[in-house]
Formats: structure tokens, sequence, C-alpha cells
């Protein structure tokens, strides 16, 4: 029970650092640089920390939601019936500045951080998800929390790499 607790608040704990993380990712960066992918045909910064903070949107409201309808539905086929790349142009990716959508993540993170230290019973809620390919599971919060926590790990490291590569 106590390593189990323990793993909680490490994976809370990195969930709450994600907007750090993504902060440190873009430190100094100028405008015109937010818009240099690493390579041709790859996602501009710009795009990436939009992509990264929707997503974290979306994820939220499962968050909220099997937080109070446990063991409910969660649909995303709205979202899952566009190509990723549909949704980077049909929500202004390329052009949108990027503080209105990192001050939403700020908030998210310590809205949904605060939900689970107040709420302990949300970490094992669950509800159903009918995946792209039409399987379904059931996946709780703690696992949400966790995949987006690694979600931002991920894409910031894609901006460093971006940054390596380009030479900023």
């Amino acid at each position: 029970m106590d390593e189990e607790m323990s793993n909680r608040k490490a994976i809370i704990a990195s969930y709450a650092g994600g907007p750090n993380l993504l902060d440190e990712a873009i430190a100094g960066l100028t405008a015109a640089e937010l818009d240099i992918a690493e390579s041709s045909g790859r996602w501009t910064i710009r795009q990436i920390v939009h992509h990264v903070v929707d997503g974290d949107d979306i994820w939220k409201s499962f968050i909220k939601q099997a937080t109070g309808n446990p063991g409910s539905r969660f649909y995303l086929q709205w979202y899952w019936e566009l190509p990723q790349e549909e949704w980077v142009a049909r929500w202004g990716y390329a052009s949108r500045a990027i503080e209105p959508s990192l001050t939403l993540f700020l908030a998210n993170r310590v809205h949904i951080v605060q939900l689970l230290q107040e709420i302990p019973a949300a970490w094992e809620q669950t509800m159903l998800i009918k995946w792209p390919k039409g399987d379904e599971q059931e996946v709780s919060v703690a696992w949400v929390v966790e995949m987006q926590s690694q979600h931002v790990l991920g894409h910031a490291e894609d901006i460093r790499r971006t940054r390596q590569v380009q030479g900023f």
C-alpha cells in the first residue's frame, strides 16, 4: 500500500510538472523560432505546444467525467474521426499565439492535481472508451494521468530535439 501511494504521488508530481517541462523546452524562443520544425513535414514547435495543450484539455474532461460519473462511457469518436493534421488546421495551430494555451495548460493541471488530492478515490475511477479501431476498454483516471504525463514529456523532448537540430 505504501509503495502504491508513493507511486501515485510520483505520477501526480510528474503530471503537475508538465507545464514547467513545456515552459523549459520553449524558454527563450522567438516567435519566428516557434514556427520552425525539426524537418520538412514535421510539426512546428508552435503546433506541438497547441497539440499538447488541446490533448490535455480533452483528457481533463475524462478525469472530470470519471470522477463525477464513474463507469460511464467517454466518447472521443468526434476527435478520432479526423487525422491529427486536420485538427492542426481546424484549430489554427500554425498561427495562434501560444500564451493562452500555456495559461490553460497550467490552470488545467493545477485544477486536476487539486481534484486528485482532495478526492483520492478519483484515482481509481474508470470509464469505458471505444478506441479508434473499435475495441472497448475500461480506463482509469490513474492511467489517463500517467499517459498525459508521458505525453508532455515526449513532446518536450521533440521540442528540445528540434532546437538542437536547428541550432537554437
